[in-house]
């Protein structure tokens, strides 16, 4: 009854996303157009298995047999994630150009699997470049053993299905050029193909993006179900994206999920901050207030994303930890909030133009040379130009771009001297500094610029 229950939803589903997605806009809708083809009956199926000595697993074959098979897409795919859903029985060669002996034999991959593992398996392909082609396929045969390719994502890329062992039924994407296998979170094909229509049909769901296969998606309540019922923590922050990608949320559910953040820890509750940030601002600026005594840049990148026009609430806090922060990252993502502020904020980026790690010399540089009052900061700006980084002096260059003073010729002409040749876009970026004085890199070095 409950498998009945789910092909009744699945079909009516089908109708509601062709009406929803009109413009066929999302991935693969172009190809599919959303339709299904007749239905198969069961000795169909039956001879097939028989041929191939295998069992399909019940949800792909009740799709089969109560839903529809074959369509208009792509090698003629039903309507599904990506580019459909392959006929039935067709399509068989994908993988390996054997299907008769690698289907049969048992399932190697499986969720979660090590990249030793993985490598491993794919050793002999990977390091055998004069593999012959019979050789390749019998390789092939043994990495995707026991997957029958059931769909395309393009290029390389299709979706399989698992045919026999511990994940019979669970469909994985592949990457025939050797990536490592990704396990979709559904345990069965017809879960699977009914979020993809979630996906679809949900209101508040952004689905004009091909991320469907390799992000946990559909309703927020599917998605906040397996959170629940995991235990495992990177199911659960599997489960937070696939709540960022929502447009919006109910109030009741950001309550459920600042509960979770009261009383999480670790990598979940940074998502769960994030979650917070991006659908409740005000709800989450107390937590991002704390988060930000143990992890600044976290802080100011869901700030920056989420809340940018906010930024001036954070400039206190960026005086008060200004010292602390010793990484490019953090320091980039502050001096993209100050930017954001509208005030003057050259007495918190100067002394960072000095700082020991070049990447941060070069965002202060290229931070104050944003303000509009740069004839003020004439002195630090010489000390870019005097930097013993050709990075330094070509961002500074840059950043004194519209500042035509007379005091910077002494330096444009050393810098002229020092570098005989191009090197790093120096000279480039000095010609257009020097040319609303008529000069160039070297009629620089011929004029006096001690009186300047």
């Amino acid at each position: 009854m409950k498998e009945l229950n789910q092909i009744n939803r699945i079909k009516k589903k089908l109708i509601l996303a062709k009406e929803i997605d009109k413009d066929l806009k999302v991935f693969g809708a172009s190809s599919h157009k959303y339709t299904v083809g007749d239905i198969l009956n069961s000795e169909e199926i039956l001879k097939f298995e028989k041929n191939y000595n295998i069992s399909l697993p019940e949800a792909y074959k009740a799709f089969l047999i109560h839903i529809g098979n074959g369509g208009v897409s792509y090698e003629n795919s039903a309507a599904g994630p990506s580019y459909g859903i392959f006929p039935f029985g067709k399509n068989l060669q994908e993988f390996a150009n054997n299907p008769e002996n690698f289907l049969k034999q048992d399932c190697k991959i499986y969720p979660k699997m090590s990249d030793e593992f993985w490598k491993e398996l794919t050793q002999k392909i990977d390091e055998n470049e004069d593999i012959s082609d019979e050789d390749y396929d019998i390789e092939l045969g043994k990495m995707f053993a026991g997957i029958l390719p059931i769909g395309s994502q393009g290029c390389t890329y299709y979706i399989g299905l698992i045919l026999n062992g511990q994940f019979e039924g669970r469909v994985v994407n592949i990457d025939i050029d050797g990536q490592k296998p990704y396990f979709v979170f559904e345990s069965n094909f017809l879960d699977w193909y009914e979020r993809w229509l979630d996906e679809i049909t949900e209101e508040n769901t952004i689905v004009n993006d091909d991320l469907f296969d390799y992000t946990l998606s559909g309703s927020i309540f599917h998605i906040l179900q397996v959170y629940r019922d995991s235990n495992d923590e990177e199911t659960k922050i599997e489960c937070l994206f696939g709540i960022l990608r929502k447009k919006k949320i109910e109030t009741k559910i950001l309550g459920v999920l600042e509960k979770e953040y009261r009383s999480s820890e670790g990598e979940i509750q940074k998502r769960l901050l994030q979650v917070l940030t991006k659908f409740d601002y005000n709800c989450a600026f107390p937590y991002l207030i704390a988060f930000a005594e143990k992890d600044l840049l976290t802080v100011f990148q869901y700030v920056f994303w989420y809340a940018k026009d906010k930024s001036a609430d954070w400039l206190e806090i960026i005086k008060e930890n200004v010292t602390k922060i010793n990484d490019e990252e953090t320091f980039r993502f502050c001096t993209y909030l100050l930017k954001e502020t509208g005030v003057d904020y050259s007495a918190i980026i100067i002394p960072f133009t000095m700082h020991g790690n070049e990447e941060i010399r070069i965002s202060a540089f290229y931070s104050l040379g944003q303000l509009k009052n740069q004839k003020d900061y004439l002195d630090t700006f010489i000390l870019g130009l005097n930097d013993k980084a050709n990075r330094i002096i070509h961002i500074t260059l840059q950043a004194l771009e519209g500042l035509n003073d007379k005091k910077l010729l002494k330096h444009y002409k050393a810098i002229a001297e020092r570098f005989p040749v191009e090197e790093d876009y120096i000279l480039v970026n000095l010609n257009h500094r020097l040319k609303p004085f008529g000069l160039n890199n070297e009629t620089i070095k011929e004029i006096n610029t001690d009186n300047y």
